[in-house]
């Protein structure tokens, strides 16, 4: 039992000092023509090894926030998508992940330093001067429901989805053992969230109101990430391929398939505010051997 702790533990040592894994931001355009979705070709913004990771796009849809680790520092960055100019935004000594655009839109708000506080920086990259929720930890992931509350993900065994309030400082437990992806469903107040079950992944909405919750459809195979078009239509990826899903379709169907080695596998997306870009992460390709 001891040996195989210490192989356990050696491991753990060695997956921490060789950092996040390598991934890409390819941007496209996307459009919606004749009751069929065209997607344009995929853009490299961040080709560099390295992590680069959790876009969001800004409420105008002009810029991307995402998160970078760089000599072993983690940091938010911002790429303006018509300059194709990339700006170092937050530059302190704790780590910041998970960028996304507070309701005001004046700020955004990141998990932060060892500790995984919820934060805001002013869009500067100027830190508030205490955490947002500063009894509420480890937070892995966040999305806004309105100026006041927030849903988290808080890591532990197994994870929770917890509604935060900021004016009070609570955050009641609304569901259990859930994946990565949170998001308010477009044009109404509920809030959507990836539910781990023995099969994988289902994407499963609450009413933050009433509490009642609804499973909608299970996510493909080996992925928990999910995005909503303003139609209401979900979007997520398996291996290269983008599929959809609408209210009564039985299962997911084909949007597009890439060629880009670095699309081979895509796991976070994200689509601008108009509807009219995407942004897909994909794991960078393996070197060509000598």
């Amino acid at each position: 039992m001891k040996a195989a702790l210490s192989l356990f533990l050696l491991s753990a040592a060695s997956l921490a000092a060789q950092g996040p894994p390598g991934t890409d931001i390819f941007v496209m355009s996307f459009s919606h023509q004749g009751g069929a979705f065209v997607v344009g070709s995929a853009v490299n913004i961040t080709a560099r090894p390295g992590y680069d990771n959790q876009p969001f796009f800004s409420p105008d849809g002009k810029t991307i926030y995402y998160t970078s680790e760089r000599g072993g520092q983690t940091d938010i960055y911002r790429y303006d998508l018509a300059d194709r100019l990339t700006t170092q935004v937050t530059r302190t000594p704790e780590n910041e992940y998970s960028p996304t655009i507070m309701p005001d839109g004046k700020r955004f708000s990141v998990i932060r330093d060892s500790l995984q506080f919820l934060w805001a920086f002013s869009l500067d990259g100027t830190p508030a001067a205490k955490p947002l929720l500063d009894s509420i930890r480890p937070i892995g992931y966040h999305t806004w429901l309105n100026a006041d509350t927030v849903f988290v993900f808080v890591l532990g065994t197994p994870a929770t989805l917890r509604r935060a309030e900021l004016t009070h400082g609570t955050a009641a437990i609304v569901a259990t053992d859930i994946g990565r992806a949170l998001l308010k469903v477009p044009g109404g107040r509920a809030v959507s969230y990836a539910q781990r079950d023995s099969a994988g992944y289902r994407v499963r909405v609450i009413d933050p109101v009433t509490g009642q919750g609804e499973s909608l459809v299970r996510l493909p195979e080996g992925n928990e990430f999910f995005i909503w078009t303003a139609d209401g239509t979900l979007l997520s990826a398996s291996g290269n391929r983008l599929l959809r899903w609408r209210p009564g379709d039985p299962d997911w169907s084909e949007v597009a398939r890439f060629s880009e080695p670095g699309l081979q596998q895509i796991s976070r997306l994200a689509i601008s505010p108009a509807g009219d870009r995407l942004a897909l992460v994909g794991g960078e390709p393996a070197p060509k051997a000598p």
